[in-house]
């Protein structure tokens, strides 16, 4: 059985490769507005993956052109009368389903230096085979169908209304933007207390997108005190790569369009990928708040949405 480290150290060096050899970074998903395209999603519990699984699936899909955001073990598609398809023979033994990575928390009982007994627990990684829907026969319903619709392009109202149920402060002028933390730091000796996002016009993003794209970054900033991310602990790059990650997720989950490429982000590319090499715990550490931080930001659209369910009586 593979090891913890030997795992990670393998998780590491795709998603390494997939950045190197790739135009696009791997956690950012092509925009479709199908409901069976966006963030990476279990068929059988309807739960997005979370920690690094999303990029594991991303960087699967796009090697194989998948555009389904569904997925299940073997075993889960056959309990749905659907069968994955036969390994096609350009494809790799092995490499034809993807591996996800579960915890498994784990108590073990030891006694101490004075006799005593003593619960460590730790996490102990398992690894999953999992097929998209694009595998699949009879999964049809989960695939993402090309109508060719002239008029399909994104609407911005989803995000719109996450931005507002959020109700954090946004300001906008200048051609910068920015979150403003709420205490004087000597990390960002520029940024005076206040807790609030500073963003350029919306009209000067060009596509408009953009400004979603941006928003997205900057409200997953000001989310890091909210769930008790520590910046300061973590470093720059990590701090910069837990929101790339997380908006990227949102802009997925809410249909804003990805259009930024690797050349947009060079010198941060460069220092993630030198902490990755170093540190095979560092993509594990930054997807994990990542996906905390995006499901943090949803919370106030589902809550949103909960209340005025309640409110109508329905």
């Amino acid at each position: 059985m593979p090891t913890n480290a030997s795992i990670r150290q393998h998780i590491t060096e795709q998603i390494v490769k997939a950045i190197e050899q790739n135009t696009t970074l791997p956690w950012r998903q092509p925009w479709r507005s199908s409901p069976n395209a966006g963030r990476a999603a279990n068929v059988v519990s309807k739960k997005n993956y979370s920690g690094v699984n999303p990029l594991l699936l991303q960087v699967h899909g796009e090697m194989h052109g998948f555009e389904s955001k569904w997925w299940a073990t073997y075993r889960q598609w056959q309990s749905l009368g659907c069968a994955v398809h036969r390994r096609p023979a350009h494809v790799p033994k092995g490499e034809w389903g993807t591996k996800i990575v579960f915890y498994k928390p784990i108590t073990k009982q030891t006694t101490n230096e004075a006799g005593q007994e003593e619960q460590n627990k730790f996490f102990l990684l398992r690894q999953f085979t999992v097929f998209n829907a694009d595998q699949v026969d009879g999964a049809e319903q989960f695939q993402v169908q090309q109508d060719n619709n002239a008029d399909d392009f994104p609407s911005f109202a989803p995000a719109d209304e996450l931005i507002e149920a959020s109700s954090a402060i946004i300001q906008h002028g200048g051609d910068r933007a920015f979150y403003l933390r709420p205490v004087p730091d000597d990390a960002w000796p520029n940024h005076d207390s206040g807790d609030l996002i500073q963003m350029p016009p919306k009209h000067r993003f060009d596509p408009v997108g953009a400004y979603y794209e941006s928003l997205l970054h900057e409200l997953a900033h000001w989310s890091e005190i909210r769930v008790g991310w520590d910046h300061r602990a973590n470093g720059y790059a990590m701090c910069e790569l837990v929101a790339e990650m997380a908006s990227s997720f949102l802009a997925t989950e809410l249909g804003v369009p990805q259009g930024e490429t690797l050349e947009n982000h060079a010198a941060y590319i460069r220092s993630w990928l030198a902490e990755m090499l170093d540190d095979s715990s560092f993509i594990f550490a930054a997807s994990k708040q990542a996906s905390k931080v995006a499901d943090f930001v949803l919370g106030f659209v589902e809550a949103h949405n909960v209340s005025q369910t309640e409110a109508s009586g329905v």
